[in-house]
């Protein structure tokens, strides 16, 4: 794989995955804009680890905790913060490994990635994160996620699987619609992504890995260690913003674009 492209498609992992505006979006929309060739499944697993360690080492207090408590938790135990923690987040997973396994096994992820679509997905979840973002309450925090918001959030997460509709955006946008605060819809939303990412890689991999040879290893090593950087960068720069500043820039990018790209989906 020539290294622009795979430099292209590290960077837009990296700095779109945990940005509300969707990166399976924009990896879609990379060859139907600039005509390269897909990365295929490989480059995917690859750029999605280099995510995973990203947020493990930003919320690496959390991320302990969690990994901490699951011995006590696989044990029919959730009376500790950590074992609470991996609970909730591993019930978060279910919605969205539930889709995901539906809209694999039936082939319907392939229709669901085209221009058109993620135009729409695009502008009406943009919205829907603006109107959560400017009216929803801030009254609740990290400390008051329960297992009914877990699942909730999971569902909204679940949605996420249409390409275009972005896994943070959606998360967040649930959150907020619950009343939590905007750096903490935002960090559930990160913290989130660990079993979901996982489950992804798990689902993608076996194939991937089947079909690997030394030089597509030592691309997916690359791609990994790219998207790993962008990754920890836009996460660090946004979770500093939202202490200041709203989900408004993001949301205008994604109307901006969704109507770009409707305008070249309907020409």
């Amino acid at each position: 794989m020539p290294l622009f492209h795979l430099v292209l498609v590290a960077l837009i992992q990296g700095l779109t995955e945990f940005l509300p505006i969707s990166s399976s979006g924009h990896l879609i929309l990379l060859p139907h804009l600039t005509g390269l060739e897909d990365q295929g499944q490989a480059i995917d697993v690859a750029v999605h680890v280099g995510t995973l360690f990203a947020v493990l080492l930003y919320f690496w207090s959390d991320m302990r905790k969690a990994m901490l408590g699951l011995p006590r938790l696989l044990l029919g135990r959730a009376d500790t913060e950590g074992a609470k923690l991996a609970l909730l987040l591993l019930v978060s997973a279910v919605p969205v490994i539930a889709f995901g396994l539906i809209l694999k096994l039936t082939g319907l992820d392939i229709y669901l990635r085209s221009v058109a679509i993620i135009g729409w997905t695009m502008l009406i979840f943009g919205v829907l994160l603006y109107w959560a973002d400017q009216f929803g309450e801030t009254t609740r925090s990290q400390k008051d996620w329960t297992l009914t918001d877990a699942m909730v959030v999971g569902v909204w997460q679940a949605i996420a699987l249409i390409p275009g509709t972005s896994r943070s955006g959606i998360t967040i946008t649930g959150a907020r619609f619950l009343g939590y605060n905007r750096h903490d819809a935002a960090k559930l939303s990160m913290l989130m992504s660990v079993p979901t990412i996982v489950a992804s890689g798990v689902l993608l991999s076996g194939e991937a890995l089947l079909n690997a040879d030394m030089a597509l290893l030592r691309d997916c090593g690359i791609a990994a260690a790219l998207a790993f950087v962008a990754a920890l960068l836009a996460l660090s720069i946004m979770m500093r913003l939202l202490r200041t500043v709203s989900f408004t820039p993001y949301v205008l990018y994604r109307v901006i674009l969704g109507v770009i790209l409707l305008v070249i989906a309907y020409s």
